[in-house]
């Protein structure tokens, strides 16, 4: 049986949500191991795989702010439920011209609430802040955005991390990644999810090749395990840093596909990389046979015993 892959109520674009059984059994942690996540991002990883104590920052403030306050109770899946249906009431009506409004209130107030609220009815979901650290992602131009089935699925979600964050010992730092790994012992566990070199850039988490070589450095002298969720290649090129910078590392490659806007011709197929300082075990794989085929092979088995018995 699968288990059930918890998506979080912060949407961000290559989130790692199919990944995570892949990145699951390739961790090596114990019920008491610490889990370290420097850039916490949307944080369905860790809020899947994490045990009961874990450390989540991220340098994006309003990503962090809202968990936090999931954690504090000043966010909770009630105030989210009657608030999405008043502001999507608005937006079905005035559209773009709310939208706006809330992303004026946002970029002056910073409400984490309303972050959500630009977060999902924004275009593609996207997190993108300019300059001035301003959230200036336009609008999704969906007016119907928060029907009652899509406000309860995301009612849903926060309702999950009321009850995570009650169970566990989870906190949440809003911190560069290098003030994280400093606070790693060594037997803790790190997962890192950096901004994709070469790919990506926005103003709360830009990153070059400076930063690529800082997080190898504190990694490799972290002395815990590691494990680094990166790219490897794709149909144009490679990442020439897996060979220059973590080429003392260990390499695991999975096909992984990132559908970026509506039409299905821009979902392209990506080879994703988990890079790690620790060999895990594995077990061969073995091919499972499909179910018509056990039974057709059961039924030449009797016929062999009956033709056997009968001396034919």
């Amino acid at each position: 049986m699968k288990t059930k892959i918890h998506v979080p109520p912060i949407k961000i674009q290559g989130i790692k949500t199919k990944l995570i059984p892949w990145i699951a059994e390739n961790v090596e942690l114990h019920e008491d191991t610490r889990w370290i996540e420097p850039f916490l991002g949307s944080g369905v990883v860790g809020f899947n795989i994490a045990k009961k104590n874990a450390l989540f920052a991220d340098s994006n403030p309003h990503t962090i702010s809202f968990y936090q306050k999931i954690k504090s109770g000043e966010i909770n899946s009630s105030l989210v439920k009657q608030f999405l249906y008043r502001e999507g009431e608005i937006l079905s009506k005035k559209g773009q011209e709310h939208y706006n409004f809330v992303r004026e209130r946002f970029n002056n107030e910073q409400n984490p609430i309303d972050f959500l609220f630009l977060n999902r009815s924004c275009f593609n979901g996207m997190i993108r802040f300019n300059r001035n650290l301003k959230f200036n992602v336009p609008y999704g131009h969906k007016p119907e955005r928060f029907a009652q089935a899509y406000i309860t699925k995301i009612v849903n979600q926060i309702k999950y991390l009321e009850h995570a964050f009650s169970l566990n010992n989870w906190e949440f730092k809003c911190q560069s990644f290098e003030d994280t790994l400093n606070e790693v012992k060594e037997d803790d566990f790190i997962y890192c999810d950096p901004p994709y070199i070469g790919r990506h850039v926005d103003y709360y988490d830009s990153w070059d090749e400076t930063n690529e070589l800082k997080l190898h450095e504190l990694l490799i002298n972290s002395r815990a395990k590691f494990m680094l969720s990166t790219w490897d290649n794709n149909e144009y090129r490679e990442n020439e840093y897996l060979k220059s910078v973590w080429n003392d590392c260990f390499k695991l490659n999975k096909e992984h596909f990132y559908h970026i806007g509506a039409k299905e011709t821009n979902r392209k197929p990506m080879i994703e990389a988990l890079i790690t300082n620790y060999k895990k075990s594995t077990k061969p794989e073995v091919e499972e046979m499909p179910e018509k085929n056990y039974v057709q092979m059961d039924l030449f088995s009797m016929i062999e015993k009956i033709s056997t018995q009968h001396g034919t």
